[in-house]
């Protein structure tokens, strides 16, 4: 699991870590099943407070993302497909905005970028 805290970020520690840990889930870098590191050795690992990893998984768990059974840890959840579909619309939709403000940017127009998009859709 490879997550990257930026101390200079103005996204508070916890939804980093949640944030990234969801990316890796829908990215299918992390599997159904499979077992996360424990709070405790995230923590160290990332060099961050117990408190801050266990209020992302915390989150993690609210969302549906991974489950925590007592005693024996956290796993990636069964992914709901409703969910799922979901959350990979959002990040297109976010690396689409930023696609369109380039193309403004540039002074493509709407018919440009929308055929570059079928190219690549086509491909």
């Amino acid at each position: 699991m490879d997550i990257i805290i930026s101390n200079s970020s103005d996204e508070p520690i916890y939804l980093q870590l949640a944030n990234q840990v969801k990316e890796q889930i829908v990215k299918g870098e992390l599997v159904e099943s499979q077992s996360l590191p424990s709070i405790r050795n995230l923590a160290k690992g990332l060099k961050i407070s117990v408190i801050t990893t266990k209020r992302a998984y915390d989150e993690l768990e609210k969302e549906g993302f991974i489950v925590t059974v007592a005693g024996k840890g956290s796993y990636v959840a069964t992914i709901n497909k409703e969910l799922f579909r979901e959350t990979k619309i959002k990040m297109i939709e976010e690396i689409m905005t930023e696609a369109v403000d380039s193309a403004k940017l540039v002074g493509l127009t709407l018919e440009e970028l929308q055929e570059i998009i079928k190219i690549i859709y086509e491909g």
